[in-house]
């Protein structure tokens, strides 16, 4: 028990460390399934390149995907393109377009450090951990524990879905939330409008 409490604080050390370096950044999410011949991988190259020139380093979970477009669009773009990385037993890997790594061996430790890196974030469409990472977020700023940011849901096919249940179940007719909180993010479905409103992100003073 004891090695381990010293791996999870050296963990923390070395993660601070690491996103401390880095400012100016946009954090990308979204499936590590995403084949290169996809739209949204496409969509995601170009907005990265595109934040890249507009002088934002890019930070990813370091896999495969839309990870993998985000961070070959920073480099095409010549700016930071950083992966927090997950050692798993199978699927996950650093990907080539990654300048600037580091590798994590929990997922919790790896969390806090993708919630602390970015001064906004966009999703594209992914799985469980995605979804995960995103709530995680929209959490942190719903309860005051993060600055408002600008977060962005990359695809309305895909998110739309999950918008009206948090507005007509979880809102309306539950009300499990507050009406503000149903605009903590914005659904956007081109790379313009992505840029639009990623481009005005402020760095963070909360951390």
């Amino acid at each position: 028990m004891t090695w381990r409490i010293f791996r999870i604080m050296a963990e923390f050390v070395s993660g601070f460390h690491f996103i401390g370096q880095y400012e100016k950044t946009i954090s990308f999410f979204g499936s590590a399934r995403t084949e290169q011949n996809d739209r949204l991988y496409h969509d995601a190259l170009e907005l990265a390149r595109r934040l890249g020139k507009a002088g934002f380093n890019v930070i990813t979970g370091g896999g495969p995907g839309i990870m993998e477009a985000a961070n070959q669009g920073a480099q095409k773009a010549c700016v930071h393109s950083i992966g927090l990385n997950i050692q798993l037993p199978y699927e996950q890997r650093i990907n080539q377009y990654v300048t600037k790594g580091i590798g994590f061996h929990y997922f919790f430790t790896r969390k806090v450090m993708l919630s602390a890196a970015g001064q906004a974030y966009v999703y594209f469409p992914g799985g469980y951990g995605t979804l995960d990472e995103f709530f995680e977020i929209i959490t942190l700023i719903q309860t005051q524990k993060m600055e408002p940011i600008p977060v962005v849901l990359y695809g309305k096919d895909f998110w739309g879905s999950l918008v009206e249940y948090i507005n007509n179940i979880v809102l309306k007719k539950y009300g499990n939330i507050d009406a503000d909180d149903a605009y903590l993010f914005t659904v956007v479905d081109t790379v313009d409008e992505a840029f639009s409103i990623l481009k005005k992100s402020k760095p963070r003073q909360d951390f």
